[in-house]
């Protein structure tokens, strides 16, 4: 397993299993199946609601010997209802409870989008709507300084409850601003990227920052079939480049997107619950695309962004949330 290097010299598994949308029964198995299979890099988050399932899968493989605590790097997220300073740390103090931890190895702020908050006794993990019941139910904003959160966030680091923090869905105009005041830097920005979205300015802005990157959704629209947002005509696996890449190398399309990506220097997190599929999409590191591939897989950006507030919110959930230009 290859690894990014962090700016404080920590390292982070080049590819990680990302628990958005894995069911809450099967979790635990799925824990247990990925660490046996050598996944060591576990990307979770509160929104996805299954975090105390995991928990319990990390235990287990840690009470069967298959790892030790000090081998994960377990990543969570900070929901947009608890930017305010005072929510910041029950939310993490609660994502560690499910999770049967006592620090997180990375913590992130989800998206770049403050909304009321909701009282975790009331409902967790809150969702985006803020009351479910209402004649009109819709997203109900907060206008919280990203300056507030990043300090709470800086302050859950200096209380060891996180090792690192970081961001998630952010451009480069927000990280410049969270630079400018930061007294503890992000060690990682996690965004979507695949063939289809290459955001190759973003990456080279935060290579000269030294922020590491973590890809989400490196497949494409796999995960997003089923709700609606993609179309199953705009499938990468089914792309005639990445098939005639991954025949030349005797691999699966889904091994020429994931070594795509941890060639471009970042770290991918697809979601997988399938034992086959957990192993091949570690199976990419004994082989090398070659310069003409990886153009021809750059070639293909079109800027495709699947996970879009801007798109989905309104469709979902009544209101216009968008956050990318």
């Amino acid at each position: 397993m290859e690894s990014l290097q962090l700016y404080d010299g920590d390292s982070l598994p080049s590819v990680g299993l990302g628990f958005w949308k894995i069911d809450r029964t099967t979790a635990p198995g799925v824990v247990i199946d990925a660490v046996r299979a050598g996944y060591r890099h576990l990307d979770c988050a509160c929104d996805y609601g299954n975090e105390k399932e995991v928990g319990e899968g990390i235990q287990s493989a840690i009470k069967q010997g298959l790892c030790t605590r000090d081998d994960l790097r377990v990543t969570s997220k900070l929901w947009n209802t608890y930017h305010r300073r005072e929510h910041v740390r029950p939310a993490i103090e609660k994502s560690l409870s499910d999770l049967r931890l006592d620090h997180l190895d990375l913590y992130l702020i989800h998206f770049p989008i403050s909304q009321k908050f909701v009282p975790f006794d009331h409902r967790y993990p809150p969702e985006w709507i803020y009351d479910p019941e209402a004649r009109n139910p819709r997203i109900e904003f907060d206008p919280v300084p990203i300056q507030e959160t990043w300090e709470a966030m800086e302050e859950v680091k200096k209380a060891g409850l996180a090792r690192h923090i970081g961001i998630s869905n952010f451009n480069t105009a927000l990280i410049r601003d969270l630079l400018s005041f930061a007294t503890i830097r992000p060690s990682v920005l996690q965004v979507e990227l695949h063939p289809f979205l290459t955001q190759k300015k973003l990456l080279r802005y935060c290579a000269t920052e030294g922020i590491a990157v973590t890809g989400f959704s490196p497949l494409g629209a796999e995960s997003y079939y089923s709700l609606g947002m993609a179309d199953r005509g705009e499938s990468l696996l089914k792309h005639p480049v990445i098939q005639e890449i991954a025949s030349n190398h005797g691999k699966t399309p889904a091994q020429i997107c994931l070594r795509w990506g941890v060639q471009r220097k970042t770290a991918v997190v697809p979601k997988s619950s399938s034992p086959q599929h957990l192993s091949e999409n570690l199976q990419i590191f004994d082989f090398a695309l070659t310069e003409s591939q990886m153009d021809a897989i750059d070639s293909l950006n079109c800027n495709r962004r699947f996970n879009d507030p801007g798109d989905f919110a309104e469709k979902a959930f009544n209101t216009f949330c968008p956050i990318y230009d």
